[in-house]
């Protein structure tokens, strides 16, 4: 039987077995215990006694005879007896002893009329005892095979020194429903221990499968998915076949969608590697024209205007210089030397360093430091990616406007650094290319200053976000670098 559901079903039979059988060996109990039994003997002898000791009252005359009339009492005995099956009975007097006695049920091929000598110190005694006291007596002996029960009660006599006595057993009825409770318990005993071991036996069989299917899982590395094996039970077996094949379509999809990520990153480079050239080409393009307009007129002209042209030249040989620092400085790898850096004084340092331009403008610059005294990063590549952003903001800040750089602690021992400035913001159209190369909102721009910050944050193991703000824009850098 492999299937648990079938194992589980046969196990509710067999409990129910059980419990009918329970049932039988209660309700055999209940009506053939051994208790019962002697507590209806009990009954019935005394029952038998009083019947006598009534029907003697009504037979004799009032006042009661001194001698007790024997045939009368031996003829009482067979009528009241008679109805007792099992029961036998007499009379004693304390003066004649044991003078009649009775046994009408009796199964024997004749008569009985011999008192058992074995029980006769028992009769007289309770006998003698119903007599003084004038209350019924009652007395059970219980043996190992039945049980011998004694009622005596006090009959009608001037000197009262006469009592009526009856007598009987338990048949094999108790030893029976002994055996029988024996042997019930005994099958019960040895049904439910079976069945407990045979569970126990499932369940630590269905369990040693549901351990080795969750080693396999956990054995696995990566984000790879294990094949299960089959474990030879229906019902985990189902779960196996589904987990196999789900495994299946999770690979194919992982694989379509390995393909599709690289498909779109190669289209993302691509698409960036356009704009990025047609951005360069632009850049380029613009100085270039201006050097040859003014190498032109420098030809046509006076020699003593040749000097001005010629400053013109090199002013855009220097913006060119700068814009090929700046793809160098873009493309190149980030290689970081960090170093415990006094927070104060170098976020004075940068204020000093933009001091001159937002003089110009007119745009004070206000420096907040929230954070620890001291934090670990590189203080050059950082630097260079704060003064962006604070010559960013600059350029973008009203006259009598206001820029500010703050440094504060966040949770997780990581540096954060606002750059916040009161202009326009950034357009919408803006925010998605914001941090690509050649994405500028200005027509003097070159649109890398975003992107080398960002490249600096990524080095560091950041990240630069833009946050907008009413009105004005937040530059967040953000450094999960451990603050000393």
């Amino acid at each position: 039987m492999r299937s648990l559901r079938g194992q589980l079903v046969f196990f509710w039979v067999l409990m129910l077995g059980v419990c009918a059988t329970l049932a039988v060996v209660m309700v055999t109990l209940y009506r053939s215990s051994a208790g019962a039994q002697v507590a209806d003997g009990q009954a019935v002898a005394e029952q038998s006694c009083r019947a006598i000791a009534t029907r003697y009252a009504k037979s004799v005359s009032d006042p009661a005879p001194g001698a007790p009339q024997i045939d009368l009492l031996q003829v009482l005995l067979q009528l009241v007896l008679i109805e007792a099956p099992h029961v036998e009975g007499g009379v004693w007097q304390a003066s004649g002893g044991l003078i009649a006695y009775a046994y009408p049920t009796y199964e024997g091929s004749s008569v009985k009329r011999d008192i058992p000598a074995a029980e006769q110190p028992l009769i007289v005694e309770l006998a003698q005892r119903a007599a003084r006291t004038q209350l019924l007596q009652t007395d059970v002996v219980r043996g190992s095979r039945e049980a011998l029960i004694v009622s005596s009660c006090p009959l009608a006599a001037p000197g009262q020194d006469l009592a009526a006595w009856t007598m009987t057993r338990t048949h094999a009825g108790a030893l029976a429903a002994q055996n029988t409770l024996r042997i019930g318990l005994g099958v019960l005993t040895a049904m439910v221990l079976a069945s407990g071991l045979w569970l126990g036996l499932i369940l630590r069989r269905g369990l040693r499968h549901v351990q080795q299917l969750e080693a396999r899982l956990v054995q696995a590395e990566g984000d790879a998915v294990p094949r299960l094996e089959r474990t030879g039970v229906r019902e985990l077996d189902r779960i196996v076949d589904s987990f196999n094949h789900y495994r299946l379509r999770f690979e194919e999809a992982r694989t379509g969608l390995r393909a599709a990520a690289q498909q779109r990153s190669r289209d993302q480079r691509l698409a960036a590697l356009g704009r990025m050239t047609g951005g360069i080409a632009h850049e380029i393009r613009n100085p270039i024209a201006a050097m040859r307009l003014k190498a032109e007129n420098a030809l046509a002209a006076a020699p003593e205007r040749h000097g001005d042209a010629l400053h013109a030249i090199v002013g855009q040989i220097d913006r060119l210089e700068g814009l090929v620092q700046s793809l160098l400085a873009l493309v190149q790898p980030v290689v970081l030397a960090p170093q415990r850096v006094a927070l104060a004084q170098w976020l004075d340092e940068r204020r000093q360093a933009i001091a001159p331009r937002a003089a110009e403008k007119s745009v004070a610059v206000d420096v907040r430091h929230g954070g620890a005294a001291q934090a670990l990063f590189d203080p050059v590549h950082l630097a260079r990616a704060v003064d962006n952003l604070l010559d960013n903001a600059v350029r973008h800040a009203p006259a009598g406007g206001c820029v500010t750089l703050e440094a504060m602690a966040a949770e997780g021992q990581s540096l954060i650094l606002h750059v916040d400035d009161d202009g326009p913001g950034v357009p919408d159209a803006l925010v998605p290319q914001l941090f690509e190369p050649f994405a500028t909102g200005r027509a003097d721009g070159t649109g890398l200053g975003l992107a080398l910050a960002r490249e600096v944050a990524l080095s560091h193991g950041g990240e630069l976000r833009h946050v907008a703000l009413k009105p004005g824009t937040r530059f967040e850098l953000e450094l999960p670098w451990r603050i000393s």
